[in-house]
């Protein structure tokens, strides 16, 4: 039993690590990236510090400031990744030119020390958003470099979330981290004239992030809480920026990142009641209430009121409206179907993607009934390729069962569980159709 017991201790505090690690990385790895100018030396230098958390903390106590920890080890692994390179070989010209000036210096006076000015941990984690989102960098590869660095996501999540190969994905990453480096895109937020230009990369990406932490696509939790709260924390830096330094951003540009924002904590707000005592999926009509959080859903309300009063509505105030809708009904019945279709019908005016087609079919289908509901997904089906989109299989079998039509039910239930790679959502699936797979 004592051993039992020194082994479940040892879990415990290397699971407490990891967290802890996960909270400060994306700010850590942000303010390395800044420094450094080097985005895969600063991703070694952090997983070398990660690796002296493992070693040291379980001897030392997890330190009161974990960032600082986390930033002060992985600038010294940084120093001495960057003396043994000295070592093996002196930089040349071209090495030196891609490297920022403070460590061009240090490496021709054959030091590292240029880095010893990382003592407090600054925010740069906008900057690096706007970087990983310049222009320069095709859409895709932006998205899945913010989700790499900022996020923390795995290249294995990052693909199964947008459904492509992970070589695929790999190479992606490989060739942004290369075009930053040789493009010497600058580590910045962007000068007043251009900022507004800029937004809706930035507030795709932070969307993004929000998204796979609220319904992670792989592993065993349902909600990742640290990419939720760095999301929504994002965004709210980035909306202090506009209103603090740049208020000649457009209303359109400030408007969206106020109805971001706004749909992100009413989202958020329901953290407490989605998943159960057991750990299981509580679907939006089975929620307790009165576990949501009222100031969250305050806050976005006053968000998306004061987004829609400048006149000038875009895809993510609408969602908000949407959002705030579910959040003002009382019980799920008295949900305001009608309206909520409603401004589906405008949001794909807007914006045409598998997940608002399916989403828009559902309201369809709470609205005027389930046929009515079953032909948006055969509108839906026609225009996007939903193959392997498994929450399009999710909302047919529900329709389907409505109308007693249980073996097709089944039947696209089962080829939901074959797509989804969430376990917590799988088991739901399970237990809402009631068969065995």
């Amino acid at each position: 039993m004592p051993a039992l017991c020194h082994n479940s201790a040892i879990n415990t505090l290397q699971e407490a690590i990891e967290q802890a690690f996960l909270r400060e990385r994306g700010q850590v790895l942000a303010t390395l990236i800044g420094r450094l100018g080097d985005i895969d030396l600063a991703e070694e230098a952090l997983q070398d510090a990660l690796v002296a958390a493992l070693m040291h903390w379980p001897r030392d106590g997890v330190p009161n400031n974990v960032g600082a920890w986390l930033t002060t080890t992985a600038r010294r692994k940084a120093i001495d990744r960057i003396r043994r390179s000295q070592a093996q070989a002196e930089f040349s010209p071209e090495q030196l030119e891609t490297l920022p000036s403070n460590v061009q210096s240090s490496a021709l006076l054959g030091v590292a020390d240029a880095l010893d000015d990382i003592d407090e941990i600054s925010d740069e984690r906008l900057k690096l958003i706007f970087t990983c989102c310049h222009p320069a960098l095709p859409t895709d590869q932006q998205v899945a470099l913010t989700l790499h660095t900022l996020g923390g996501l795995t290249t294995a999540e990052i693909a199964t979330a947008f459904l492509i190969p992970l070589p695929t994905l790999a190479q992606r990453l490989v060739r942004a981290k290369r075009k930053i480096k040789e493009a010497r895109i600058p580590y910045q937020v962007p000068s007043p004239h251009i900022l507004a230009d800029r937004i809706e990369a930035a507030l795709l990406v932070i969307y993004l992030i929000f998204s796979e932490g609220y319904a992670a696509s792989t592993g065993d939790a349902l909600i990742r809480h640290d990419l939720c709260d760095e999301a929504i924390r994002l965004c709210q830096v980035l909306e202090h920026l506009i209103k603090r330094e740049h208020t000649d951003v457009p209303p359109p540009q400030y408007a969206e990142v106020l109805g971001l924002l706004a749909l992100m904590l009413l989202h958020h707000s329901r953290r407490g009641a989605r998943v159960g005592d057991m750990g299981e999926l509580v679907l939006l009509p089975d929620q307790d209430r009165s576990k949501w959080d009222g100031d969250d859903i305050a806050k976005g309300l006053a968000l998306i009121e004061q987004a829609l009063s400048m006149r000038a509505p875009g895809p993510y105030q609408i969602q908000a409206a949407i959002s705030a809708l579910h959040a003002q009904a009382p019980t799920a019945a008295n949900t305001d179907w009608s309206q909520i279709m409603g401004l589906y019908n405008v949001l794909l005016t807007m914006t045409d993607t598998p997940v608002i087609r399916v989403n828009h079919s559902i309201a369809v289908g709470q609205a005027q009934g389930p046929e009515q509901g079953l032909n948006a997904l055969e509108i839906a089906q026609k225009r996007h390729d939903l193959e392997a989109f498994y929450p399009f299989y999710v909302a047919r079998a529900h329709m389907l069962k409505q109308l007693g039509q249980r073996d097709a039910a089944q039947r696209d239930t089962a080829r939901a569980l074959d797509l989804c790679q969430n376990a917590v959502e799988r088991a739901a699936l399970l237990r809402q159709f009631n068969f065995a797979h």
